[in-house]
């Protein structure tokens, strides 16, 4: 089979709500990326055969195809298509996929795999609350509830009955989120993300430009301390997960270009990492966040490896329990799992994580010098990706 390689991969820093971002329209913010990806790899951008993209809540100014969308605001020409895909926070690792299989089939040669949230302008559960605000109808129908008891599927509840069915105490989620933002900050401080993040121009309000440029990641908590973690109000009462030790609302835009070995030799272009496995699972909707685990043992049963082949390991923090929860039951090496900080510290832009992940992991490779580099992440309604690279 046909290999898929990945030659350039970049993000922008996160934003917080309503932050350094949040004058920007997400398509626009897309097109920025799509725009670095071409100049990056100097080729021409109608050499690009698709965009796929990942973006969960298609409402408002995310709707209508943002990819395609993305496309029109970008400096590459109408020949080039779009489309967008819904994996929830997996959505951009499901562009990743797609686009590997389109190079891999041979249908392919150049794809663009990217994801854009902006949480800030299209808020979380927008979808859902302007469907029932409109009068029209809930996502879960009569036969999901018969076949669920009438269980309202929840991430905030599967987190916590991760937290319990591991034997999480909320002690053990603080000190990880606190670890998550020291490595933010080290990674920072130190430059590691400079080649990976694309730097953007805050705008205002009105969508100008005010000359100052946003480089930082920031949710990253330069002052965080564990005692102001743990004095975060509990979101349950008799609970374990507060803010702190869950994800931060973030607004950005990441995207990877991936080519054939074709589109390699003709464009002279430098790989950076291969596509060596893909899993996707489906599991329990009610837990929901517990996917990751079984979608990575069955990954390196897949691809005929033992987790401590593994270098590095980025694996999505979308509440604190999730990532403890997979090390402890992978038996992983805690020193290489989201090495440079994760979603705690550096934000969840939702749609936009996959390809963030995949972006950092890459360079994380790089700058280590590390061969292999697992990704995997929980998806809403019970369902994980995982992706597997080889640095070259």
């Amino acid at each position: 089979m046909s290999q898929a390689y990945i030659v350039q991969a970049v993000r922008t820093a996160g934003g917080r709500r309503n932050g350094k971002l949040s004058g920007w329209h997400p398509v626009d913010l897309a097109a920025q990326v799509l725009n670095a990806l071409v100049e990056r790899s100097d080729i021409d951008p109608a050499q690009v055969d698709d965009v796929f993209m990942g973006c969960v809540s298609q409402v408002g100014e995310q709707a209508t195809n943002v990819a395609r969308n993305a496309v029109l605001a970008s400096r590459l020409p109408e020949s080039v298509p779009g489309t967008s895909i819904d994996r929830q926070c997996g959505s951009s690792q499901q562009a990743v996929h797609f686009a590997a299989q389109a190079v891999m089939s041979g249908v392919m040669d150049v794809v663009i795999a990217a994801g854009v949230e902006s949480m800030s302008r299209v808020p979380m559960f927008s979808p859902n609350a302007l469907a029932q605000k409109a009068g029209m109808g809930y996502y879960q129908s009569p036969a999901m509830n018969k076949r669920y008891n009438g269980i309202e599927f929840s991430q905030f509840m599967g987190a916590e009955m991760i937290a319990k069915k591991y034997g999480l105490s909320k002690l053990q989620l603080d000190e990880y989120s606190l670890q998550s933002h020291q490595r933010g900050i080290a990674a920072s401080q130190a430059g590691v993300f400079k080649d990976e993040i694309l730097p953007i121009e805050i705008r205002n309000a009105e969508g100008e430009g005010t000359g100052e440029w946003h480089t930082v990641d920031e949710g990253i908590r330069f002052d965080a301390t564990l005692e102001g973690i743990q004095n975060v109000k509990l979101l349950q009462e008799g609970g374990v997960i507060t803010a702190a030790n869950a994800s931060q609302v973030c607004d950005g835009a990441t995207g990877v270009m991936i080519v054939s070995e074709k589109a390699l030799k003709a464009l002279g272009l430098k790989p950076l990492a291969r596509i060596h496995h893909m899993t996707m699972i489906g599991h329990d909707p009610v837990i929901m966040l517990e996917a990751p685990l079984p979608a990575t043992e069955r990954a390196l049963k897949k691809a005929g490896m033992q987790i401590d082949d593994i270098d590095l390991y980025e694996v999505n923090e979308a509440f604190a329990p999730v990532p403890l929860a997979w090390l402890q039951a992978l038996h992983a090496d805690p020193a290489k799992i989201n090495v440079h900080g994760g979603a705690i510290a550096l934000g969840h832009p939702l749609g936009a994580s996959g390809t963030k992940l995949m972006t950092t992991l890459v360079h994380a490779l790089g700058q280590r010098g590390k061969r292999w580099g697992l990704q995997t992440m929980c998806e809403g309604g019970g369902m994980a990706n995982v992706t597997i690279i080889e640095r070259l």
